[in-house]
């Protein structure tokens, strides 16, 4: 099956030399990193099936975040971690996307747009959920960054998991209406008064066209359901990269056919681009070094856990617990099951890295 690592392998050598004056060092490290993730390169174990009576070979993999093989055990764990935040509420996904004429500016400058973003639309938020009119209280959200479209285009937007309800100054839980949060025709502006207003304070400013701050802001709130159905929502989002292999159709000729889910119509269609070209967009979204897209905000957040007791106690439930089989994201066969015929696997040997360390 054709897959990224494929494509990296037979045309990365191509892209690094034509882009090397300009080439990141966070896009070199991921393009080798998928290309090794679960290889001989990475070192691994040698097994046997008494079944099959074969060897069987498991790699080690790359756990770049990045890489379209990795994250499913990831996510599992970060789900499982988030117990303690689970509150006994309905929730709400709210999403808040860079206008256009910011794009070029943010994809130069990923690590200051992508926290003005963070914090622009967080503050809005709470700001907005304050009032007294709507919820009046200080609501929790769990925010995860993403860069892409379903073709891979640059779309840089943040979705929030936004507590139904919120406390207020005097420690009552106000709980918001079960299909509506805060009104997002009055969010917008303030979102974009306040990104406007910090990035003021750098010398990117005089850079952004002047009808960027005369157009309304995409901002988008839905009911999402429970905590818990809100938790594994958001879980394959903060672990999910820009494409996956399965969505790959072939690599042929130097192009590469993939298919997608048009947001609109909902019908999947089919996108053919050079190689050059589905390098350049998978890596547009690789994110600057260390730079942490899952943010925690009001109630959520880590200085507020003396609240988030209190609220617990307030609606009279501890927080929910997590059952083993509703953390379980579906994922490739364990390296101790024969991917074959599912027979237990004896360990032979350990295998030695035979590439390079990134």
């Amino acid at each position: 099956m054709d897959e990224v690592a494929e494509i990296f392998r037979l045309h990365g050598p191509q892209y690094r030399e034509k882009f090397s004056d300009h080439l990141l060092p966070s896009h070199r490290r991921a393009m080798q990193d998928i290309e090794q993730c679960r290889t001989a390169a990475r070192g691994g174990q040698v097994y046997f099936c008494n079944q099959c009576q074969q060897p069987r070979y498991s790699y080690h993999s790359c756990k770049n975040r990045h890489c379209p093989k990795c994250g499913n055990e990831q996510a599992t764990a970060w789900l499982q971690a988030q117990q303690h935040l689970l509150l006994p509420t309905h929730y709400f996904l709210v999403t808040f996307t860079l206008p256009a004429g910011l794009r070029s500016l943010a994809r130069s400058n990923q690590r200051m747009i992508y926290n003005l973003l963070f914090r622009a639309a967080s503050q809005a938020l709470l700001q907005l959920a304050q009032d007294p009119r709507f919820c009046g209280g200080l609501i929790g959200m769990v925010g995860v960054l993403h860069t892409w479209t379903r073709a891979l285009l640059y779309h840089p937007h943040v979705h929030f998991i936004v507590t139904g309800g919120g406390l207020s100054q005097d420690r009552r839980w106000l709980p918001a209406r079960k299909d509506f949060l805060v009104p997002v025709k009055a969010l917008s502006p303030i979102f974009r008064a306040k990104f406007r207003e910090q990035l003021r304070q750098s010398d990117l400013f005089p850079r952004v066209p002047e009808q960027v701050w005369q157009q309304a802001w995409v901002v988008h709130s839905q009911p999402i359901g429970s905590g818990l159905a809100a938790f594994k929502y958001l879980a394959p989002y903060i672990f999910r990269v820009a494409i996956s292999n399965q969505r790959i159709i072939k690599l042929n000729e130097g192009h590469v056919t993939f298919k997608y889910k048009d947001s609109a119509t909902k019908q999947i269609n089919f996108a053919i681009v050079a190689a050059q070209e589905f390098i350049r967009r998978f890596l547009q979204h690789v994110l600057p070094d260390r730079f942490v897209k899952v943010r925690y905000y009001g109630l959520l957040s880590p200085a507020c856990r003396q609240l988030l007791q209190q609220v617990r106690q307030l609606l009279s439930a501890s927080t929910s617990k997590l059952k083993p089989e509703q953390l379980k994201i579906t994922g490739p066969p364990t390296p101790l099951s024969c991917p074959d015929c599912g027979g237990p696997l004896t360990l032979l040997s350990r295998l030695a890295p035979r590439g390079r360390a990134p």
